[in-house]
């Protein structure tokens, strides 16, 4: 089996970056926030990222202030759900500091995920192409006009002849 050439450190912060940034807007995110997380638990297996510290979310779950770990890839910060170990051993530096700023980055979605499947050998499943959802809304109220029928009533129908 070919070995593929290594990917660096700051070419799989990019693609992290791009992968987070189009997560935090899709509709279904689940499976972008898996790669995210297998990338950087692999990042930090092989050093290299840093644990810097846990945040508290700024999204409580059901009201419930939780916190996230802090991560740094290169010059790029990251969140990821933290481990039990993680409370005893980091810092907890309190609210979401919003001066940790990631660069700009410009890379597509389709090339961060190609990065990151390659990353951490991961292989799509064929066919499990995403659906393109008609967007409904719950208020929507069918319209009648164009009907032939108007009023819908079976009485309508005896003067029909």
């Amino acid at each position: 089996m070919a070995k593929t050439k290594s990917i660096s450190s700051a070419e799989l912060a990019r693609a992290l970056y791009t992968i987070n940034r189009h997560a935090k807007t899709a509709p279904e995110p689940k499976h972008l926030y898996y790669i995210k997380k297998e990338a950087i638990k692999k990042l930090l297996s092989e050093n290299r990222a840093k644990k810097i510290g846990l945040h508290f979310s700024d999204h409580p779950k059901f009201s419930n202030q939780h916190s996230t770990l802090l991560i740094k890839v290169e010059n790029y910060y990251f969140h990821i759900p933290p481990e039990k170990d993680d409370f005893n051993q980091l810092e907890h530096l309190g609210t979401l500091d919003q001066s940790y700023r990631n660069p700009q980055t410009k890379m597509s979605l389709s090339q961060a995920k190609r990065i990151v499947y390659r990353y951490i050998n991961y292989t799509p499943k064929p066919g499990k192409k995403p659906r393109n959802r008609k967007y409904t809304s719950a208020y929507y109220t069918p319209s009648s006009l164009g009907k032939m029928e108007w009023p819908p009533t079976k009485s309508y129908r005896k003067f029909e002849s």
